[in-house]
Formats: C-alpha cells, structure tokens, sequence
C-alpha cells in the first residue's frame, strides 16, 4: 500500500556562522497511511518540531526525501497544514475570517467558503462564536479555530506540533478527546509532536518513540486499543502499561539529554 506520507534518509544539521555544526536529526526512514494518527515522542531537543517543519517544507533537510503519496515534495503546498503549538490566529480576525483564510488565499468563491466554514464550526463546537475575536475566546476554543483553519483547506496531512502544551490540564483533556472525534469525522493523515506519553497512547494508532539527539527513529509502538476510545480508557491496564513501555524506551534517552548517567 501506497504511504501517504515518507520520508526517506532523511538528517538535519544546523550550521552556525562560526561553522560550528549542530546535528538535529539523522537518517529518518517513515511511512504514514493514509488515515493514519502517528505521535512522535522523545528527549526535549531531540528534533520533533524540527521534523515536523522539515515535513512541512517551513526549512530543507540537509539530505533526504520527503514524500507525499508517492511524489517529492520541496515546498509547502495545500497537500500539508501545519497547526502551531501557539494559536497564531489573526487578531483583527474573527473566528469565522480566521478560518476562511486560506480559502481565500487559494482563491475559492465567498459562498463557497463560507458553507465550508460553517460546516467546520459546527464540527469543532464553535457554533454562536462566528463574530468573536481571538482574545474573546478561551485557549482551548482558539485552538478549536486554528485546527477548523487548518482543515478548510482539506489537507492530506495534518501536522501538529504540541497543539495543547498551553491548555490547563482539564482543557487538554477535553480537547484530546474533541480531536479524535474532529479526526474520526475526517480521517486526515495526522502527525502529532508531544512530550505527553499518554496523549501519545490515546490519540495514535502508532508512536514513534526517538532517541536524543541526533534524533533517530529507536523504536515504533503499535496501539492496540480499539477505537472511539473514551478518556476513561486512560485508566484501564492496557493502556497503563503501553505508557510504561514508552517511558521504558525512552527514559535513557531523557537522562542523556538532562547529561545524566542512567541507571
């Protein structure tokens, strides 16, 4: 089967006008279905949100491929959206403009948009909050606004990077559990960073678990867990324990990055 999304050999390095070299990410080889929710966990500093800009085509890897059903991609395109770990909307922007934005940055009729946009509302619980501004609305519904945003554009890959970090613990709750019914109802391919094991575990249908940096691929975790999955499922044996096979995996990898000897 084809992958939605690969990429092949792929390695970053940073180089600073000193010449001093900083290697980010090395030799990444991954394919994505299409459908499919992937988590990527590890180390801080160990490359996430690097790949992730690198997938997105926001900077060039330093060698490697990346792939979009099957063809190689070298700059960002309406194929790929990006959701930031900030909000990033439009503060002059209502809840409605900010999510017509890139409509009409691609240039689709008004009317057009506009059902789109509300069709989107409506999925995202936003409905009666069409002509509120950023600062009007709480962290978790502008979160709603930029995911609805980024969906407008009918993405074949939606890429999110931390989507939640800035949300209280009881609102990154409801949200994980609001993204995977917005998923369900899309089945976009999804790449998701996060330093969160058991966001990773609920959300995915894999995670990719990486070493410190240079960050590599050191392990892939196949979840089990039949799907619609509850947030009750977080306290079930099952997913406890794929949580600590995580940890496990990269609990070395933690205490490198800290300069930490490990156990």
């Amino acid at each position: 089967m084809l992958n939605r999304l690969e990429t092949r050999h792929l390695s970053k390095e940073f180089v600073k006008r000193t010449g001093e070299r900083t290697e980010v990410l090395r030799d990444i080889n991954i394919g994505i279905g299409a459908g499919e929710f992937v988590s990527v966990v590890g180390a801080s500093g160990c490359g996430k949100t690097t790949l992730l800009r690198i997938l997105d085509c926001l900077i060039p890897p330093t060698s490697g491929q990346i792939l979009v059903d099957g063809r190689p991609v070298v700059a960002p395109g309406p194929d790929r959206a990006f959701v930031f770990q900030a909000d990033s909307l439009f503060p002059w922007r209502t809840v409605r403009e900010n999510i017509l934005f890139g409509l009409q940055m691609q240039g689709q009729p008004r009317q057009q948009s506009l059902a789109t946009a509300l069709d989107l509302m409506q999925l995202v619980g936003l409905e009666g909050f069409e002509t509120h501004y950023p600062h009007e609305v709480s962290g978790g519904m502008r979160q709603r606004v930029n995911l609805a945003r980024a969906l407008a554009v009918n993405p074949a890959v939606l890429l999110m990077d931390e989507p939640f970090a800035a949300l209280d613990a009881q609102t990154r709750e409801v949200m994980q559990s609001e993204l995977l019914r917005i998923w369900a109802a899309h089945r976009k391919t999804v790449v998701f960073i996060t330093h969160q094991i058991d966001e990773a575990v609920y959300l995915s249908d894999r995670v990719l678990i990486f070493t410190a940096r240079p960050g590599r691929v050191k392990d892939i975790l196949e979840i089990d867990i039949p799907r619609p999955r509850p947030l009750s499922v977080k306290r079930t044996p099952q997913f406890l324990s794929y949580v600590d096979c995580i940890w496990g995996a990269i609990e070395e990898e933690v205490m490198q990055a800290m300069g930490m000897p490990g156990r």
